[in-house]
């Protein structure tokens, strides 16, 4: 089988490849991987044809390899051309994130107790409204209104980080706990 297709097979991968080198490793792979079919038993009817396919699958491996690792070498570029880190890495917007849980979380610790604990429950741990109501010892309507008062502060509060007016009063913590980020 080895010298029957080599010569045929070397010319078929080096035409497709235009480099004769690369399709002589490209058959030898591809001899491999046959023959080690042979040697698991593996009945081959055609033995030309599944040489072919398998050499076919090893130059799209390769390619496709070659794909992942064909990058420009960031110390080579120009710190001009180097890419810019992704917006939430950059420090202003960790900076902007911070404050804004900051200020979500002190809203929703400026909630009264049983409004802060209903909000909590359903927000957080994905409890139902009954359920709630059931390990508080509640009304459902009852902890619908705590529910409701808790988004409707936080939504001051998101208001309020937009800087966009409206719905003072119900969130003083996020006034008091929030700067706004200094702008370049």
């Amino acid at each position: 089988m080895v010298t029957r297709y080599y010569r045929e097979l070397l010319n078929f991968c080096a035409r497709a490849l235009q480099d004769r080198d690369a399709a002589a490793d490209i058959v030898q792979e591809s001899y491999a991987r046959v023959l080690a079919m042979q040697r698991a038993a593996v009945p081959i009817a055609e033995p030309r044809a599944l040489l072919y396919q398998t050499a076919r699958h090893v130059m799209v491996d390769r390619h496709r390899r070659s794909l992942l690792r064909d990058h420009r070498d960031l110390d080579g570029l120009p710190e001009a051309e180097h890419p810019a880190a992704a917006a939430q890495l950059q420090p202003d917007a960790i900076a902007a994130s911070t404050q804004g849980v900051n200020a979500y979380v002190a809203t929703i610790e400026a909630l009264p107790p049983r409004c802060r604990e209903a909000f909590v429950l359903h927000v957080f741990d994905g409890l139902s409204h009954a359920e709630i109501a059931e390990r508080m010892g509640a009304s459902v309507s009852m902890v619908e209104k705590h529910i409701a008062r808790g988004r409707l502060a936080c939504r001051a509060c998101e208001r309020q980080l937009r800087g966009e007016s409206g719905g003072e009063g119900l969130t003083a913590s996020c006034d008091s706990n929030y700067k706004k980020p200094k702008k370049p």
